[in-house]
C-alpha cells in the first residue's frame, strides 16, 4: 500500500514538472495613451484608485501578474480570465469602443459590481484588496450613471 501511495505521488509530481513546460501566454499588450479610459472620460481619483485596485489586472493592458501565473495548471486557468477580461472590456483600449458601446460598458460595470460579480469572487478571495465595499460599489455606480448622463448630453 505505501509503495503504490509513494510511486503514486512521484507519477503526479512528474506530472506537474511536466506540465511547467507547456508555454502559456502572459501578455501586456503595448498600450496607447490615447486610448486609455483617463483620455476619453473625466475619472475621479477615487473612482480610479477603485479601478486600478480591483480591476486593472483583468481589464486593462497592465497586469500585474503574480509569481502563481507562472505555475501550471493555475497559469492556464489565469491566462484565460485575463483574456476574457480584457475581451468584455478594457481600460486600456476604451477609445476604441463607439458612443453606443461605452454606454452599454458602463451600464455593464455598475450592474457587474452591484450584483458582486465583479471582481470575480474567487479572484478577490485570494486578492482580498480587491474587494469592494458598499461605498466603492456606490461611487462606481454614481459616477457611471453621470458618465451615462455627460455622454448623452454630448451627442
Amino acid at each position: 500500500m505505501r509503495r503504490a501511495v509513494k510511486w503514486a505521488a512521484v507519477a503526479v509530481g512528474a506530472v506537474l514538472v511536466a506540465l511547467q513546460f507547456r508555454p502559456v501566454d502572459r501578455t501586456n499588450p503595448a498600450v496607447d495613451p490615447g486610448q486609455v479610459l483617463e483620455r476619453h472620460l473625466t475619472v475621479p481619483g477615487d473612482v480610479k484608485a477603485i479601478l486600478d485596485r480591483s480591476c486593472r489586472d483583468c481589464h486593462t493592458n497592465q497586469t500585474q501578474w503574480p509569481f502563481y501565473a507562472y505555475i501550471a495548471p493555475v497559469s492556464w486557468d489565469i491566462v484565460e480570465h485575463v483574456n476574457g477580461g480584457r475581451q468584455e472590456l478594457n481600460f486600456s483600449q476604451w477609445g476604441q469602443y463607439d458612443g453606443d458601446a461605452q454606454q452599454d460598458l458602463l451600464v455593464a460595470i455598475c450592474r457587474q459590481v452591484r450584483g458582486g460579480k465583479m471582481p470575480l469572487p474567487s479572484y478577490a478571495r485570494i486578492h482580498r484588496s480587491t474587494r469592494l465595499t458598499a461605498d466603492d460599489v456606490a461611487r462606481v455606480c454614481t459616477w457611471t450613471s453621470e458618465t451615462r448622463k455627460a455622454l448623452r448630453e454630448a451627442e
